[in-house]
């Protein structure tokens, strides 16, 4: 059995498009929500969401001709890849490589895939059913994993090459399965994470008509988490990506280590296809896996907990439940925020991103906010960090993600 060392780290987020911005928000409780601009909202029933401002794919190693083929999604998780492999040192061509290409993969997933692309081109259908101006590009720059083939092309990765889709926990799938693979030998390294794009027209509806979005007017004080006031999830864009690495490979090349990875857990509510299970017990055996995996000790680990934490009634409760359940009485003394009061839920990403915010948590000692939780849901008892950071250093840091239909993740951290 091997450990797995965190080496790299890259993020494009609604409040940062680069590792340092993105902390620094976060322990500053900044809120990247805001009012859509990029299109007329005025006849749907949501005008928010956490998009990414500023972004310019020219800078990630990408050049005009893949940027006018390729969908936001697609370069959002190559940007990330970018800044993760150039933060890892790692690179696997050349007379100076320092991995083995067929020893490098890709775990990257997205939740919906190529969704614009989709709406773009059906429109052109419905306008001509010939189907003559539908593009050649469509297939290709649509489906959901073409994100990790170009992460893997970009980065000569010959190895394991795998897009996971499991909604709203996919990225933490990638991450829990890259992690897997590189402990079972089967790879020294895996680029892994999850990047998404559906902020559009078509997202926002669907989404909204599934009762599941906040229909909140004040983009800063909409994404609730915990709060009695809550009223559904904001949608939010972005990609992340982290470097697994195998302690022994990364420790041989001088590495920067941020942090090793040291469990994981992986369940099915098989209950229904968008409500968590409300007794929380599928969620909790997911839990019990990652946190028994990295030897957690009550009474004598502190743990730290980045919770998916969506701001709807049926997750924060029924999460809430669960923690109780896989911890019982240390379940009052964990320190739980959930970033989604800031970023908003970056669906495929989402996992990744909090699970960077974990590792830099453990990292530097700084438990940042969950923002807006100023009336605290009698329901969702626990510590969520409320408003402003806290100055703590924890031995264990998890992070747990939960997708419609069922699918539980949860991922454990250890600082070194």
């Amino acid at each position: 059995m091997k450990r797995v060392a965190v080496t790299g780290m890259g993020v494009i987020t609604p409040i940062g498009n680069d590792l340092p911005t993105f902390w620094k928000n976060l322990c500053d409780g900044v809120c990247g929500i805001e009012t859509i601009t990029d299109y007329d909202t005025s006849l749907l029933p949501v005008h928010i969401a956490g998009q990414i401002k500023n972004f310019d794919p020219l800078q990630y190693g990408m050049d005009k001709a893949f940027v006018r083929k390729q969908g936001l999604f697609t370069q959002y998780g190559v940007a990330a890849a970018y800044q993760a492999m150039q933060d890892s040192g790692l690179h696997s061509e050349g007379e100076d490589a320092n991995i083995d290409p067929f020893r490098l993969g890709v775990y990257v997933g997205s939740g919906i895939g190529g969704f614009e692309i989709q709406y773009r081109e059906t429109l052109k259908m419905l306008e001509d059913p010939s189907g003559q101006w539908i593009s050649p590009l469509f297939i290709p720059s649509m489906i959901s994993n073409i994100a990790a083939g170009h992460i893997a092309i970009k980065n000569h990765a010959q190895g394991v090459c795998l897009d996971i889709v499991t909604a709203c926990a996919t990225s933490s799938h990638c991450l829990g399965e890259a992690y897997r693979a590189i402990k079972y030998g089967y790879a020294d390294a895996i680029i892994t994470g999850g990047c998404e794009y559906a902020t559009i027209p078509l997202g926002i509806a669907g989404f909204a008509n599934s009762k599941a979005l906040s229909r909140a007017e004040n983009p800063k004080y909409a994404s609730l988490p915990f709060n009695a006031n809550r009223g559904g999830f904001v949608m939010g864009d972005g990609g992340a990506i982290l470097v697994f690495e195998e302690m022994e490979h990364a420790l041989a090349r001088g590495a920067r280590i941020y942090g090793e990875v040291v469990g994981y857990g992986n369940t099915c509510d098989a209950y229904h296809s968008t409500a968590p299970r409300p007794e929380g017990t599928t969620q909790a055996h997911c839990l019990r896996q990652a946190l028994d995996e990295a030897g957690y000790e009550s009474g004598k680990d502190v743990l730290y907990i980045n919770a998916h934490g969506t701001g709807t009634h049926l997750n924060d409760i029924s999460e809430t439940t669960a923690y109780k359940l896989a911890l019982g009485d240390d379940a009052y003394k964990a320190h739980i925020t959930s970033i989604k009061s800031m970023t908003g839920h970056m669906f495929g990403a989402a996992g990744a991103a909090e699970a960077i915010a974990t590792v830099l948590t453990l990292k530097e000692g700084i438990i940042t906010p969950t923002i807006n939780l100023d009336t605290p849901d009698p329901e969702c008892d626990l510590d969520y960090t409320p408003n402003k950071a806290v100055k703590l250093q924890c031995t264990l840091g998890i992070s747990d993600s939960l997708g419609f239909g069922g699918h539980n993740a949860c991922l454990a951290f250890r600082p070194v």
